[in-house]
């Protein structure tokens, strides 16, 4: 990161997507990212991709879990377990964006409503499997609850996590009030065709 800097001077900006798992032994204890910290703009925390049809068999959970929950699959994989070690090492919250996915997570094969659930295999999706926008999952698979900050529905036998405009206006006033330097989203396809969710987080930041 020092040479990036040095070789592309003040004017520019440096940022870095990186790691949000806050787990013992985890990825952010893997590199030095306080220290880089000095030369970069801004990290952008990747709060999401948590969970998924990666696990075929589940358990079901949403990708972007803000906080933990009882049940959780991995403890410490949550948005605020990331954020709260990458402070604790001494990066600055005002470099720490918080990232907000545009699309859902899902599973098929699964009976169980609440989080938890066994399921077959990744539901389908047009880029790979488990994996859907979401403009197409607000209307087809409609959110049927909330855990941890964010959103969860359950049609049919498909299972998906993802965030709406609800959640994300939860988690730009956890991004305020944590000093953050605000957030970034993955990625504005995924929205609806009236903004609804890039307005939710520029509202909340506002």
């Amino acid at each position: 990161m020092s040479a990036v800097r040095a070789r592309f001077g003040s004017g520019n900006l440096v940022t870095a997507a990186i790691t949000a798992d806050g787990t013992d032994g985890g990825k952010i204890d893997a590199a030095d990212y306080a220290d880089a910290a000095q030369y970069v703009n801004w990290y952008n925390v990747m709060t999401y991709d948590f969970f998924g049809g990666f696990a075929p068999q589940g358990p079901t959970a949403p990708h972007s879990p803000l906080n933990s929950y009882t049940g959780i699959p991995t403890p410490g994989f949550h948005g605020d377990s990331g954020i709260q070690k990458l402070k604790s090492k001494g990066v600055p919250a005002s470099k720490l964006l918080l990232g907000i996915p545009f699309y859902g997570r899902g599973w098929t094969g699964v009976t169980q409503a609440a989080p938890g659930g066994t399921a077959t295999g990744p539901a389908p999706g047009p880029f790979e499997e488990g994996v859907e926008d979401y403009k197409v999952l607000k209307t087809r698979c409609p959110s049927t609850g909330t855990v941890a900050g964010t959103a969860y529905a359950h049609c049919g036998n498909q299972w998906w996590g993802y965030d709406t405009p609800s959640t994300i206006g939860g988690k730009m006033r956890y991004s305020k009030n944590q000093g953050l330097g605000g957030a970034f989203l993955w990625e504005l396809s995924g929205d609806t065709t009236n903004g609804g969710l890039i307005k939710a987080v520029k509202n909340g930041l506002g």
